[in-house]
């Protein structure tokens, strides 16, 4: 019986312990007060940070000079794109169906931060050239599903399910277009080629749609530094949705979805005001944490998501 109340009183401790340490994270003041999130769909480590030349990656290279880069980041859930897109943005490793046919069970990053700001009217947006991202706007959760949506543009025609995959130079000028009329206060980028050219089995069209995503990457970092509403107050989140099988391992760069280290591990480089700069992270972190640390940033509870805050981002 001893034994049993001891237990109790641990557990009790505990509970007031992490409710705490929300309660402060939430109370801190921070300079964050817009965050972009900007998925690369598909590329492999070992063509992006795990080789040592950089030579696809330049651009993201010189900007990883004034922020975090985390080596040892991964995708834990099914290594697939909407899974991978549910992650970021739920917060939880979900079994979901890859042709975007299939809300996620909890409600977004998005969502809840439409309720924190502005109530039905969307302070967030997606921009994605696959038409499937579309689905992750919103959840099965009944208090959710429905309500507090982002403003959505994705694939060809921009609305969504059935409408095809569109050129990332697309997406990258209507994003830029948004951020200079509309600046939303969080907002998702979604690059494709890397995955698309990857699956039509082109090698040269995988690397250059890779350098191709990488100058986009860098469009965006040069527009919030010069840009007088986001400069100082923005944060970047840089990550992929999965990464493609080892060459020993199916068929190699071609495809993508199980276990394997290469489907697996992907990268995290972030930015902003209120993280360290210059710094290599080998923490390992998965997709899951983004939104946690995104929540507490920009000041809302997420209370369905099951990742935990990168404190070790922070200054």
């Amino acid at each position: 019986m001893k034994i049993i109340k001891i237990i109790e009183k641990i557990i009790l401790i505990l509970i007031i312990c992490l409710y705490s340490c929300e309660r402060a994270s939430l109370d801190t003041e921070y300079i964050t007060k817009n965050v972009i999130i900007i998925v690369i769909d598909g590329p492999r480590y070992s063509e992006t940070w795990g080789d040592s030349s950089f030579s696809n990656i330049p651009q993201m290279k010189k900007i990883s000079e004034f922020g975090v880069l985390y080596t040892n980041f991964y995708n834990n859930g099914a290594t697939y794109t909407i899974p991978g897109y549910t992650s970021i943005t739920t917060g939880n490793n979900e079994e979901i169906n890859d042709l975007g046919l299939e809300k996620p069970e909890f409600p977004s990053v998005f969502q809840y931060c439409n309720k924190k700001y502005s109530g039905n009217f969307p302070v967030s947006s997606i921009f994605a050239s696959k038409y499937k991202i579309s689905v992750v706007s919103d959840c099965l959760d009944s208090s959710y599903s429905g309500f507090y949506k982002p403003f959505c543009d994705c694939g060809v025609n921009g609305i969504g399910v059935g409408n095809g995959y569109r050129d990332d130079s697309i997406t990258i000028r209507k994003t830029l277009t948004s951020l200079d009329e509309e600046h939303p206060r969080l907002i998702l980028i979604g690059f494709g080629e890397p995955d698309y050219s990857a699956h039509n089995k082109n090698w040269q069209e995988y690397i250059d749609a890779i350098k191709n995503t990488d100058s986009y990457v860098y469009q965006v970092w040069n527009f919030i530094e010069k840009d007088k509403y986001y400069k100082g107050t923005t944060a970047i989140f840089i990550t992929n949705d999965h990464g493609r099988h080892l060459d020993n391992v199916k068929d190699g760069y071609v495809s993508h979805g199980d276990t394997c280290d290469g489907c697996r591990h992907i990268s995290l480089l972030a930015f902003g005001p209120d993280f360290k700069k210059g710094e290599v992270i080998k923490i390992n972190r998965e997709l899951i944490d983004i939104p946690a640390t995104i929540a507490m940033v920009l000041k809302f509870h997420m209370p369905t998501g099951h990742g935990n805050i990168m404190s070790e981002l922070f200054k």
